[in-house]
Parts: C-alpha cells; structure tokens; sequence
C-alpha cells in the first residue's frame, strides 16, 4: 500500500527548480498560466478570465492537500522562487497504488529542459517515497511534444479514446499512457 501523505507538504528540488507547495502568493502567476490559451490548447477546460477563480482553485488544491487525495506542486526556477507552471499527482487510487500525473508550463519557459526535470522529480518521488506501482497521464494525441516527454521517461500508450471528450462545441479525442515503477526504477 502507497505512503500517501502530503502533510508536511513534500517540497522537492533539482538543479535548477523548486517543486513547492502552491501559495496565495502565487495568485498571479496562476492567473497569467491559466488565462493563457497556448497553455490549456490541449486540454479541456475553460481559460481562467478572473482573479477570483484562482481562489477557488487554491482552496481546492489546500483541501485535497490535507485529505492526502492529491499533491500539488509549484514549479519555481531556484533563481526567484515564481511560479512558472505546475505538476501533481491526482486521482490517486491507494487499492491500485496508481495515480494521475498532470502538469503544465508556462510558454515562455517551454522547450529549456524545464518540464523534463520536473517531470523526472515527479517520478522519482511518486515511485520512490509514495512506493506507487504505476502513473497514468491522460494526452491529447495532439500533443506532440508532451507525448515526446512522457515517452522520455519510458510511458506507454495503453489506450486511445476517439472523441470522447466534448469540450467547447467539439469532440476530442484522448489518449492514455502509463508506467510502471519496476520501468522507471531499474
């Protein structure tokens, strides 16, 4: 059984980066990552256009926090500690030992290696200090270079949904990938 608990919060380094808790500090740089629409092209839901949803969000991620149903990290650069993106383990199934990884990242910081560092502490923590036995991403199949990513880290494509996803007037299609911790820990 997984070690599911995020309570001390788990803040998490690299060379470069500082995975830490999401703040109300943090406010703005969510707002400005979740207005964006280059950010959420891929995904299905709606562009923040208020301040005041980023509240609701925060509050959210604090409850899930404290229930152990989700983790939730701050991207930052060590440089200045700003909020640059996101990544988290979510649907996190104890009986399965399995959870959901998410993540996103800011445009301006795209295509440096950032997301790929991330991604890697994100593994590492989810196999090695929760002992998860798997993780599961959900893609748009459009989504070229988050798809690269994963396959970086040794993902594989277990499913593909046609349009099964209806999201603003139009169905998407989704694909899933996953990994096993005996794959990515050997």
């Amino acid at each position: 059984m997984p070690t599911v608990k995020f309570t001390p919060f788990p803040t998490l380094a690299t060379e470069r980066l500082v995975l830490r808790q999401v703040t109300k500090n943090d406010i703005d740089d969510i707002f400005t990552l979740r207005s964006n629409p280059s950010v959420s092209k891929y995904i299905a839901r709606d562009h923040y256009t208020n301040v005041e949803e980023v509240h609701g969000f925060i509050d959210k991620i604090t409850t899930g926090l404290k229930d152990n149903e989700l983790g939730y990290w701050a991207i930052a650069q060590k440089t200045d500690n700003r909020l640059i993106g996101t990544c988290c383990l979510w649907h996190i199934s104890k009986e399965n030992s399995r959870a959901e990884i998410g993540y996103e990242l800011h445009p301006d910081f795209q295509g440096k290696g950032i997301m790929r560092e991330a991604l890697g502490m994100l593994l590492s923590y989810a196999f090695k200090t929760v002992e998860l036995h798997s993780l599961e991403a959900v893609v748009n199949p459009k989504n070229i270079r988050s798809i690269q990513l994963l396959e970086k880290y040794g993902f594989v494509r277990e499913a593909y949904f046609k349009e099964n996803t209806f999201f603003s007037g139009k169905y998407m299609d989704t694909a899933i990938y996953s990994l096993l911790s005996k794959n990515f820990l050997k």
